[in-house]
Formats: structure tokens, C-alpha cells, sequence
């Protein structure tokens, strides 16, 4: 039985990379843990999102939620029913196989997740949605990708306004209509999926913020990454201060 006084764990998505162009590693920013850690006020606890070291059965025993981070490699066209093209860029069919499973275990039974950038779009196709594989190519669309010879901080700078719906559900929760947003993606929705509410547009129509419709717990995700900065910008830490509670809402009623 957990200690009573023990905080809450979110699982953090890991991403597979080769350091040194040869050696294989999960890995996760340190702004991820520092938002869980710092924010949301719960232990940061990296996934090895490989189906030969865990399962999602493993996962929804360990972790009270998780955070659904962004990464390189998009989902696999195949998840929506769609041949790879060269504009899909890179993939992790590994992180497939955990994500969206998980993502529709979560649903079902009310454990948390946010869900950030590739998150963010994983939601979507786990819900049975697709995705564009590049928004800039898309007529009238603006180019959400960070400029790539910018310092980090210009990268993670807000860059567009993201409108949400009247008295919804991030209106509620971010205290405004409107908020700024830094924007590091290539890929977005096309086809919401099934009991997908796009609650929140970038100005060209992008979607960029979502949650799942009467699911009972916490769902909300972003198309931004909030993540950065989170102590400190007004929009970030809300966001991560309720996923926090709903993650310890989660464990009291399991302890």
C-alpha cells in the first residue's frame, strides 16, 4: 500500500534517441520533470515507451497519470489509416504501441493525462482522428515550426495568439479568451476523432487545444509546449497546477 504521505507519480513519456549517433537511450527534457516536479507537485518518473520493457498494464499500476510529452518522430500514418509519405518525417512505432493504447485506457477509466505537442496529436488518433503531415504546406495555414537557427529561448518564445470557446473548458481554466503560445510543430489535426472537442484555434484554423468529451477525468491537451517555463508564465502553470490535482484526486481515490 502507498505511504499516505507520498506524493503522486506521473509517468513522463519517453522519446528514443541514439547519443553519440550510437548509443540508444529513453530520454525527456528536464523542463518535462521540472514542470511535474515543480507545478504540478509530483514525482516526474521517465517511461521507456518500448512494449518489451513495459506494458500499459504495468503503467496504469504505477503511475497515478501521465504526461504525454512532445517528440521528434510523429505517429505512423498507418494509426489513422494512411500510407507514409516522405512529408510524415520520422516515426516511433515503439512509442505507438504504448501511447495510444494507454491514451484510450485513460479515457475509459479516468486516470490523468496532458497531453503536449505529439501528445497532443496522439490523443487525437488514438481517439480515431488523423493528422496533417505538414501544416505549413497547407494553404493559408502559417508555418508553427520553431525557426531552427534561433537560440532556445526564441524558440520557445510565444509566437501566436490561441483563441479559445467562449465559457469553455480552458477559458475557465486559463482565466482568458485569449492567450500567447510558442509553437514547435509540424503536424496537426485534420480529422478530429471520435468525442475530440478542438476548444482552442490557432488564427490560421489550427486546432491547439483539446480535451475528450464526457470522459471522467482529466484530458485536456495542447498543441503548444507549456512545459516551458511553467513556474513562471501565466498560462503554463495553471494548466500544470490542475493536471497536479486531478493526478492527486486520482491516488487518494486509489491509495
Amino acid at each position: 500500500m502507498p505511504h499516505p504521505s507520498r506524493r503522486p507519480t506521473v509517468g513522463i513519456i519517453g522519446n528514443s534517441y541514439l547519443m553519440n549517433d550510437r548509443y540508444a537511450v529513453h530520454a525527456t527534457g528536464h523542463i518535462n520533470s521540472s514542470a511535474v516536479a515543480e507545478v504540478a507537485d509530483c514525482v516526474p518518473l521517465i517511461v521507456p515507451t518500448d512494449p518489451r520493457f513495459v506494458s500499459v498494464a504495468d503503467l496504469l499500476a504505477i503511475c497515478d497519470g501521465f504526461l504525454l510529452t512532445g517528440g521528434r518522430p510523429n505517429v505512423h500514418p498507418a494509426e489513422y489509416g494512411e500510407a507514409e509519405t516522405p512529408a510524415h518525417g520520422e516515426f516511433d512505432r515503439n512509442r505507438d504501441a504504448i501511447t495510444l493504447p494507454l491514451i484510450r485506457a485513460c479515457v475509459e477509466s479516468g486516470q490523468p493525462f496532458l497531453g503536449i505537442c505529439r501528445g497532443f496529436q496522439e490523443v487525437n488518433v488514438a481517439m480515431g482522428g488523423s493528422l496533417h503531415p505538414e501544416i505549413r504546406d497547407l494553404p493559408g495555414r502559417m508555418n508553427h515550426r520553431m525557426p531552427p537557427d534561433a537560440v532556445i529561448e526564441e524558440q520557445f518564445a510565444p509566437r501566436h495568439a490561441v483563441r479559445f470557446a467562449e465559457g469553455g473548458v480552458f477559458h475557465r481554466l486559463l482565466g482568458a479568451p485569449e492567450v500567447m503560445t510558442n509553437t514547435l510543430h509540424g503536424q496537426g489535426i485534420a480529422r478530429p476523432g471520435s468525442r475530440i472537442v478542438i476548444d482552442g484555434y490557432a488564427p490560421d484554423g489550427t486546432p491547439e487545444a483539446i480535451y475528450v468529451a464526457d470522459a471522467p477525468g482529466f484530458t485536456l491537451s495542447v498543441q503548444w509546449h507549456p512545459e516551458w517555463n511553467a513556474t513562471n508564465d501565466p498560462v503554463s502553470r495553471p494548466l500544470f497546477t490542475a493536471f497536479g490535482d486531478a493526478v492527486r484526486a486520482w491516488a487518494a481515490r486509489h491509495a
